[in-house]
């Protein structure tokens, strides 16, 4: 009987010491070492690949948002678009449950298929708004301007899309037209090693800069 209680408490210490040991190694040592790393060698992507404006962190890079006018709505209950500001894709995600309009809690599409009668009326909605918006005639605006994207929070545009919304931008914030456009094109990403993907704009980058630059012809 001695033997065997001696036996149970021999197994259970050995037990409890491999839990203290691996708790302490995967639990604390290995987080540490890893962060460590992340924090030395890829400190801006360890760290949401965060956007700053004066100090302030406005967004990530990798996760698009929404531009609107403060307690401004439209018929349906819809935040407007800030014309002051380049728009980004629309979004769909959470769409079905409630308006999130690129919150970062959830991420989606609308998964309507290409024969869908409301993904048709969607779209053509879209086009008649943001041809509206910009000022532009229906044939000039971009298939991304049209379709949420498969993660509904894209934080990119086409170039396309950024330049037929120059003018307007550049009208509300004051600037010169050619002066937006030199920003769109310093902030137009090529594709990936040359041939992957497609020319890309950041959106709140973009933005950030059309504050900049706004706020030096002003003088702030």
């Amino acid at each position: 009987m001695n033997q065997s209680v001696r036996g149970i408490a021999r197994v259970a210490t050995a037990g409890l010491r491999a839990l203290l040991v691996l708790t302490l190694v995967c639990g604390v040592i290995y987080p540490l070492v890893v962060t460590g790393i992340a924090q030395a060698l890829f400190h801006d992507k360890a760290n949401g690949s965060e956007v700053k404006d004066d100090g302030q962190v406005v967004g990530s890079r990798l996760i698009g948002q929404h531009f609107d006018l403060k307690d401004a709505k439209d018929k349906d209950g819809n935040p407007l678009p800030d014309p002051k500001w380049f728009q980004p894709r629309p979004s769909a995600a959470g769409a079905n449950v409630y308006n999130t309009r690129y919150s970062i809690v959830v991420s989606g599409a609308s998964n309507l298929a290409a024969d869908s009668k409301v993904l048709k009326e969607t779209v053509i909605a879209r086009r008649n708004a943001v041809a509206a918006f910009n000022g532009v005639p229906q044939s000039e605006v971009p298939v991304d301007a049209l379709t949420a994207s498969g993660s509904g929070i894209d934080p990119h545009i086409s170039p396309d899309y950024a330049d037929i919304q120059v003018a307007r931008v550049a009208r509300e914030n004051g600037l010169s037209r050619a002066a937006v456009q030199k920003l769109v094109d310093r902030h137009t990403d090529g594709r990936i090693a040359g041939f992957l993907g497609e020319p890309h704009v950041n959106v709140l980058e973009l933005n950030v800069a059309v504050r900049d630059l706004a706020a030096g012809e002003r003088g702030d």
